[in-house]
């Protein structure tokens, strides 16, 4: 065999071998297509508060619904979210912020629901409401932007959203989030959970540490009381905003254990 040809077989061998690492990297992460994951959004937002996480999902192979709650009371935001999971084949990872914590405590005792994950989220125990979550405990620098009108509504002043709410967003992108803001009943705050599934049900928790709506140590508090498997994020109140990559991380990883 030449020279010439030598190196020719040579140089097909290594390209060949590139390629096949190659393809192995692009195929190593998981397929997890299969599974769905339902997306509960709190108060003061909509399901659009997702939609930068929402791509990173689907590049897994997971299958994504937004929910859009009504914010008028626990049953009503319940029973939206339990549409949403009735809907779907296969296993639901049932993942809820914020206020979407309680509907998820409350929707997601089902057999279809395999897993929880919770991000800055409420988490009552069954028979407790949020109010009882943070009785005799201090108001945050956003609760107190929060108002009330006369149909016993609450928003949260522009005040509150820029500063309070989504401090680590663009200040232009914060205001949309006021002006597009769903207005939330006060009574659901007095709404106890019934059986929390959390109780029978594998959870994880993401803490986000710049938290000025509820403080970063009571979600921890939350966290370790219903054995949640615990990431940190330095983020605002929104991570699956201003962190959509380590919110979704959390997901995958719940959705990963119930394939």
């Amino acid at each position: 065999m030449n020279r010439q040809l030598k190196r020719c077989l040579a140089s097909a061998l290594l390209l060949g071998s590139a390629f096949s690492l190659n393809a192995a990297h692009a195929a190593s992460p998981q397929d997890l297509k299969g599974t769905n994951v339902v997306l509960v959004h709190g108060a003061f937002a909509d399901g659009s508060s997702w939609d930068k996480v929402i791509p990173l999902l689907e590049a897994r192979g997971l299958h994504v619904v937004s929910v859009q709650n009504p914010l008028s009371s626990l049953a009503d935001d319940t029973a939206a979210t339990q549409r949403a999971i009735d809907q779907q084949t296969g296993p639901v990872v049932l993942v809820g912020h914020s206020w979407g914590g309680a509907v998820i405590t409350q929707a997601g005792n089902g057999d279809r629901v395999k897993a929880l994950v919770y991000v800055a989220a409420l988490v009552p125990d069954s028979g407790e409401s949020v109010n009882d979550l943070f009785k005799g405990m201090p108001a945050t620098p956003g609760a107190r932007e929060i108002k009330k009108d006369s149909a016993n509504f609450l928003t949260l002043s522009t005040n509150g959203v820029v500063n309070d709410f989504a401090q680590d967003l663009p200040p232009a992108q914060a205001r949309i989030l006021a002006a597009t803001q769903g207005p939330w009943f006060a009574g659901a705050l007095d709404d106890k959970v019934g059986t929390a599934a959390w109780h029978k049900k594998p959870s994880w928790y993401l803490v986000a540490n710049e938290d000025r709506m509820i403080d970063p140590h009571a979600e921890e508090a939350m966290a370790k009381q219903i054995g949640a498997t615990t990431t940190h994020v330095d983020s605002s109140h929104v991570p699956m905003l201003s962190q959509p990559k380590a919110v979704a991380d959390a997901i995958i990883a719940a959705a990963s254990k119930v394939q």
